[in-house]
């Protein structure tokens, strides 16, 4: 009894401590916290809100790229303001994005030399305790600590995961640690106390390279770091390791084996009562790049479909077949305004007559393109092989690609389509 009673004091005399602590890292660091919003031209009104955290003594303030996405893309409809912790409110503008980590840099015009963040020169300990600041919901600026948990696994772009409540509005937002040095920016939330963030490396580099050489068109920058973080994944992808498995002991499918693509898969052979047995496998990058609320980008998705007609006519599994076949969609938002209209491509795969045909498949297909209006050169692609060389069985195998080359595109779906085989 005695040592749970010591228990409870420790743990009462820690919540106290880190209490204690976050107020103090509160009250040193406000004059250099912002709320950041969007504000709509025409109406007065503000569309978004978010935080922001001045990084230079010369008025240089870090945000996330999803609070000022809208002004990035449309910077005649909106402004962007900032309001400091005594009620003033002022314009800044734009100076430089990254989209892939969600950060951009922001610059309000100072009178003087002003206190200002300092981003810490090593990364956070496992376990260590971490304070995120920000300005939830519209209340007013906090302070919540949590717990540094090393970065989120299976990810393609580095995320940190952090134990801690970011709620709306803390977007944009610095995670300091004991020495009041930044080691993330806040960025996202799953819930029950799950939180992410941008490493605060991501957001050393921008600053490092503005210095260097400042944008001087933020949409010709976005292009670049979209292209070159397509390629940097196409490329990761390509040129892996593929493995072949069997999906119901029928067919031979790919398997793509990096740790940022995840798998799952289904079937219904439960259900002995079914015109049709089904098995499916499915696919996914778990992360995409946000362009604005509407369009995102950066995502894959690959599935895979065979079925079995039971005691069903041809030309009822061959209907049934057909609505499957039609079910498949891009993968990623996009509105009219961001791209064009899909073109696609029909066509009708035979195996060479000369090569051993057992196993490969023949395949009526259908690859389809849109071209990114704002970033040339990028397009969302989407693939679908369908099998018509058996009357009861048939496999669907089917991908999306948002955000890619025509290079690229080319190279994966020559690469997907000859790994997929009869077994």
């Amino acid at each position: 009894m005695k040592a749970f009673f010591t228990l409870i004091f420790i743990l009462l005399s820690s919540t106290a401590f880190a209490t204690e602590q976050a107020e103090e890292i509160f009250a040193q660091l406000t004059p250099s916290l912002y709320q950041i919003k969007l504000i709509d031209k025409a109406s007065g009104e503000k569309s978004s809100i978010g935080s922001g955290f001045q990084i230079s003594s010369d008025g240089i303030i870090a945000t996330n790229y999803h609070v000022i996405s809208s002004y990035a893309r449309h910077p005649e409809k909106y402004r962007i303001e900032y309001l400091d912790y005594q009620g003033k409110t002022a314009e800044v503008d734009l100076i430089s994005v990254d989209v892939i980590n969600d950060l951009a840099l922001i610059k309000r015009q100072v009178e003087g030399v002003m206190p200002f963040f300092k981003l810490s020169d090593k990364k956070p300990i496992k376990g260590e305790k971490l304070f995120a600041l920000g300005n939830p919901h519209d209340l007013g600026m906090i302070v919540v600590p949590g717990t540094y948990n090393g970065l989120k696994k299976e990810s393609f772009n580095e995320r940190i995961h952090f134990t801690g409540s970011i709620n709306s509005g803390m977007s944009g937002g610095p995670v300091v640690n004991k020495s009041e040095k930044v080691v993330g920016i806040n960025v996202a939330t799953s819930g029950n106390q799950i939180g992410f963030l941008v490493p605060h490396d991501k957001l050393v580099n921008l600053f490092n390279d503005y210095n260097i050489k400042a944008p001087t068109d933020i949409k010709k920058q976005m292009a670049e770091q979209l292209h070159a973080n397509q390629n940097k994944l196409m490329k990761a992808l390509i040129n892996s390791t593929w493995q072949s498995k069997e999906l119901d002991g029928k067919a031979l499918i790919p398997i793509i084996e990096v740790p940022f693509i995840r798998c799952w898969g289904d079937s219904n052979s439960d259900k002995t009562d079914a015109l049709i047995k089904a098995a499916i496998a499915s696919c996914s990058l778990d992360e995409n790049t946000y362009l604005s609320s509407h369009f995102f980008t950066g995502s894959i998705e690959i599935q895979f479909r065979y079925m079995q007609a039971r005691n069903l006519s041809d030309n009822k599994f061959y209907h049934l077949y057909q609505q499957q076949i039609s079910r498949a969609s891009a993968g990623n938002r996009a509105g009219k305004d961001d791209v064009s209209e899909y073109q696609c491509h029909h066509d009708l795969i035979t195996p060479d007559s000369t090569a051993n045909t057992s196993k490969e498949i023949n395949n009526k297909s259908v690859f389809c393109t849109r071209a990114y209006k704002d970033f040339p050169g990028l397009f969302d692609v989407l693939y679908l092989g369908a099998s018509v060389d058996k009357n009861q069985q048939a496999l669907v195998s089917h991908f999306t690609l948002a955000g890619v080359s025509q290079e690229n595109a080319m190279a994966f779906t020559g690469k997907f389509m000859e790994a997929v085989s009869w077994k």
